[in-house]
């Protein structure tokens, strides 16, 4: 098994292409799509890239698999399934994710509640291949409902389940989240062995520091300053939610929950002005009252 990743700068988010060297083919793990809120535009640089490397190495796409709906980038699924094919595919419960925020949005004429978007849900501790790579699902809830974790040969793909050891664990504090599933999915991965490779999918470096783009199950056990192999139940569910009231709503957040429910498609344009639109709802978070 040979991965390839693929770091964007202006979501800080990495993308990871996994590649059965016997077979030549691969899976495509968390894509992006470039997206200029201000201009409302948007353009497909970091996708060409990940388009451009299989494409020149002679790879077939397999998979274009998500570990949930982000809601800090906009995924290039509908884009890269275009370019190089592959079947899209998230966690079941992405139907909780749906029947949260397609009302919200007032998409229920346009997004299907039953994910049929996607060409395939999996069910937790489903096992599939890509090629002749062996591939399991841990479904791992907490950040979002539908977080799903891909465990492949001896790597694991966490999503935001779990960060740089000194960045700690993803916000548990959207809709659905929390923090006491987060620490019963985290739990689950750290039954892997120690020497698992850990590939992020997000990481903030600072100044001239490099993105971290993997760590191992044994080093988050030891390190990781949310959630060690020490940490109790009670003490991470404190530390999670004092931090989480200081965190801001992601920049992106509304535009990205809902094109990601389409798999990053806009959506059908206007028969009127012949532009997509995104909805903002106005006053969603707002606690004042």
């Amino acid at each position: 098994m040979h991965v390839e990743n693929f770091y964007d700068t202006r979501t800080s988010t990495f993308t990871h292409v996994v590649v059965d060297e016997e077979t030549k083919k691969c899976a495509t793990i968390d894509s992006v799509l470039d997206y200029d809120q201000d201009a409302g535009r948007f353009y497909t640089e970091s996708a060409d890239k990940v388009v451009q490397y299989i494409q020149d190495n002679g790879l077939e796409n397999e998979w274009i698999l998500e570990t949930h709906i982000h809601a800090d980038h906009i995924t290039g699924a509908f884009y890269l399934k275009e370019k190089i094919g592959g079947k899209t595919a998230i966690g079941t419960r992405i139907k909780e994710v749906l029947e949260l925020w397609v009302p919200i949005f007032e998409l229920v004429d346009e997004v299907p509640l039953s994910g049929e978007q996607f060409d395939k849900l999996f069910e937790d501790g489903e096992q599939f291949k890509i090629g002749t790579l062996n591939a399991e699902v841990f479904q791992t809830p907490g950040h979002t409902p539908a977080c799903s974790t891909y465990h492949i040969e001896d790597a694991v793909f966490v999503g935001d389940t779990v960060f740089n050891p000194n960045l700690g664990t993803a916000r548990c504090d959207f809709p659905g989240g929390s923090a006491e599933d987060l620490y019963n999915s985290i739990q689950r991965i750290y039954t892997l062995p120690d020497d698992t490779v850990m590939y992020l999918c997000h990481d903030y470096p600072k100044g001239d520091d490099k993105p971290l783009v993997k760590t191992t199950v044994g080093e988050q056990k030891k390190k990781n300053i949310m959630l060690n192999e020490n940490t109790s139940p009670e003490e991470y569910i404190e530390k999670r939610t004092v931090r989480d009231n200081t965190l801001a709503v992601p920049k992106l957040l509304f535009p990205s929950i809902q094109t990601n429910i389409r798999l990053g498609d806009f959506g059908e344009k206007s028969e009127v002005t012949g532009f997509r639109y995104i909805k903002i709802p106005v006053g969603m978070f707002d606690h004042a009252d």
